[in-house]
């Protein structure tokens, strides 16, 4: 019992000993104190990390949505882009095959000769350049605001002025031109319903009264009252037909001297010469370069073709018609203008080779072309023969020469059914330069002509239409030395 005792007190002990040193409540409570600040500091770090974590996925989630959007933007520009580039390339495309076709009937029109397809297809061909100029401007611009990482705009209003502006250059003398046919036309329409309405009424007012061979003779070109002369107009739009003419051919015979290897500086001094010797066209052969043979040339085949022009038949004959009925003789050259314009010279050639214009292409051809020449480029006489013996060769050179030849006879005739008639006038050699009377062949660059240039020698002459106006004689300039 004793030893229960002490062990039971001794328990007691141990108890009281042990609270002593540990006790219960104070450490309970600082215990439970650790546990709920170790709680709270657990679970604000939980909720910080989560209230992080979902602010870093919502921005996470924006960055996708507009990394997303913008990848969508960026696809879209370059669809977009891509289908103006494809339209722009295929516009290209279009406009240059249609260049194409406008040239082929461009060069259709010339062989045969056809001044109106030839019109109509150089109208096209400008379009289409003006096409392809625009299409340049819109290729530059959309390149320029590619590479500034801009979006593309179509713009308009002066797209490709300056484009369009060097192309249409060349053509602005050509639009004056049909400006002056068209004024020439309107004219010849007027003259041409004058003498309607004269026939019509000489045959109203005679018809009851007369007989038939008084009717006969009503209607014959010496009962009908003579057609208002034409307006110094149309001889100015016929000169520049004569230039285009003498340009042409002068270009065709400078290719061939060139096919045939000639010496074309040679060509040019020994064409020079033969200007020399009409005591009307001078030259000086030091000052014609090489590249300014073709005006040499094409002086010397005016210089021919125009020898003549004053008198009625180009001293073919020696008819008086225009001094012993000069009324009628006006009438008569007026009206075989009017036929002969719309005829093929190598038709009516065909048919009547010995007609008045038939000799008079005959007579040219053999003064513009000597047979040493003819020999060279040709390497025969055949053509020469042909035109000795009174035909007229169907070859192209021919052909050529015809076109120039009827330019030059349509403006004789017009020249005698102006009343008064045209005064020719042409610039010698080292006279000084007249604008108001002269025109240089030469473009000078900048459009301005340097000071101090004289007439090295005349390459076509001009013409006095009286108090109307004046066509300017062409002429080939070099500096005074």
């Amino acid at each position: 019992m004793t030893k229960k005792v002490l062990n039971f007190s001794d328990l007691i002990q141990r108890v009281t000993a042990s609270c002593l040193l540990h006790p219960l409540a104070d450490g309970r409570y600082r215990s439970t104190e650790a546990t709920w600040e170790k709680d709270s500091e657990e679970e604000y770090r939980y909720e910080s990390e989560t209230n992080e974590d979902a602010e870093e996925e919502e921005e996470e989630e924006e960055e996708e949505d507009g990394g997303e959007e913008n990848v969508v933007r960026c696809e879209a520009l370059v669809k977009r882009q891509k289908k103006e580039m494809e339209a722009l390339m295929e516009q290209v495309f279009e406009a240059v095959s249609a260049m194409k076709r406008a040239y082929v009937n461009l060069q259709q029109a010339h062989c045969p000769w056809d001044p109106e397809k030839m019109r109509a297809a150089d109208a096209t061909v400008v379009a289409e350049m003006r096409k392809l100029g625009v299409l340049k401007e819109r290729f530059r611009r959309k390149s320029k605001d590619d590479d500034n990482g801009g979006s593309y705009r179509w713009r308009s209003g002066n797209v490709g002025a300056a484009t369009i502006r060097d192309v249409v250059a060349p053509y602005e003398a050509v639009v004056e031109d049909l400006k002056r046919e068209v004024k020439a036309r309107d004219l010849e329409v007027q003259n041409l319903k004058g003498k309607l309405q004269s026939s019509v009424s000489l045959t109203n007012d005679g018809g009851k009264k007369v007989g038939r061979s008084r009717s006969k003779r009503r209607i014959s070109c010496s009962q009908i009252p003579a057609v208002a002369a034409p307006a110094p107009a149309l001889f100015e739009v016929t000169m520049v037909q004569v230039k285009e003419a003498s340009k042409s051919f002068a270009s065709l015979l400078l290719s061939l001297m060139h096919s045939a290897h000639w010496d074309i500086d040679a060509a040019v001094r020994s064409i020079e010469a033969a200007i020399a010797t009409t005591n009307k066209c001078n030259a000086s052969s030091a000052t014609v370069t090489t590249n300014h043979a073709k005006y040499a040339i094409e002086s010397y085949i005016s210089c021919k073709i125009f020898q003549g022009f004053g008198h009625e038949t180009f001293y073919m004959d020696g008819s008086l018609s225009s001094l012993l009925n000069p009324d009628q003789f006006h009438h008569n050259c007026y009206t075989q203008y009017h036929d002969l314009k719309a005829m093929d010279p190598v038709e009516l050639l065909g048919i009547s080779p010995t007609c008045q214009f038939g000799k008079f292409c005959s007579n040219k051809y053999l003064a513009i072309i000597h047979p040493k020449m003819e020999e060279s480029l040709f390497g025969n006489l055949e053509q020469h023969q042909q035109v000795l013996a009174g035909k007229h060769p169907r070859s192209q050179f021919y052909s050529e020469f015809l076109r120039l030849a009827k330019a030059v006879w349509l403006l004789h005739l017009l020249a005698f059914s102006l009343d008064p008639a045209p005064s020719q006038f042409e610039a010698s050699q080292g006279a000084e330069f007249h604008q108001q009377y002269m025109e240089s062949v030469v473009k000078f660059s900048g459009g301005q002509m340097p000071g101090g240039q004289i007439v090295g020698f005349p390459v076509s002459p001009g013409f006095n239409l009286g108090k109307a106006s004046v066509i300017k004689a062409r002429v080939y300039l070099i500096p005074r030395t």
